[in-house]
């Protein structure tokens, strides 16, 4: 009897709430339940069980826990990209910028990076990649834009540079889960990696770019006497 009156309540919760919030809660206990035991004995029977959700409603909802599993990831991404977006927003200098976009992807590594790692990990999912991948290219032109504009660097060598950079991130994260170091001290080598590089580019382009005098034009020059007046 137990069981039933639970089932009851279920269903009526069920009803009480939209179909986009149903399917977000659900998506919520299987972020917890990754979180907790990993994806090998998942499905979407227990996914239900603890989201309070009949099995024939988890699968008029994803159809697959594959189709759950690669929302769920997707969905994290997008929390990533916005958390990022706000930082930038934020941002005052260049160093600012790449600070607190760098400080919004290891939070986010910190606090979210076992169930996406796990995620990842799991066959079938399609878009199964490191973070900095997720709607990439509107992140990759403003970066752009302001790197060549900030460093007075060519647009392709921009663009090329930023595509590289967010590399150090990524790796940075899966450092951050790997080692335990302190994020703090990991934030500090990401911006000082990213800033020196872009720094480095700069001072190359401006070494290709200024002209040097030949032997035969220095050497050809009046020698100064010391002491010479005028």
């Amino acid at each position: 009897m137990g069981s039933t009156i639970s089932s009851e309540n279920s269903s009526a919760g069920a009803r009480r709430f939209g179909r986009e919030k149903r399917k977000s809660m659900i998506l919520d206990s299987a972020a917890a339940l990754i979180a907790e035991k990993g994806t090998a004995d998942l499905s979407l029977e227990a996914i239900g069980e603890v989201a309070g959700v009949s099995k024939t409603l988890m699968y008029r909802y994803f159809g697959s826990l594959v189709e759950l599993l690669t929302q769920l990831l997707n969905r994290e991404y997008r929390h990533l990209r916005s958390e990022q977006l706000k930082a930038a927003e934020e941002a005052t200098t260049y160093e600012d910028l790449v600070r607190r976009v760098t400080r919004a992807y290891l939070s986010y590594i910190e606090e979210r990076g076992l169930i996406v790692e796990r995620l990842q990990a799991y066959p079938n999912i399609a878009q199964a990649q490191d973070p900095t991948h997720y709607n990439r290219e509107p992140s990759v032109f403003y970066f752009s834009e302001v790197t060549a504009e900030v460093f007075d660097l060519p647009t392709e060598v921009a663009t090329a540079a930023t595509e590289i950079s967010f590399g150090l991130p990524a790796a940075a994260g899966e450092f951050l889960v790997r080692s335990g170091m302190d994020r703090q001290l990991i934030e500090d080598i990401t911006v000082s990696m990213i800033l020196g590089s872009i720094a480095g580019l700069r001072n190359d382009a401006l070494g290709r770019q200024l002209t040097v005098r030949s032997p035969s034009e220095v050497l050809a020059l009046p020698t100064r006497r010391k002491g010479a007046g005028g």
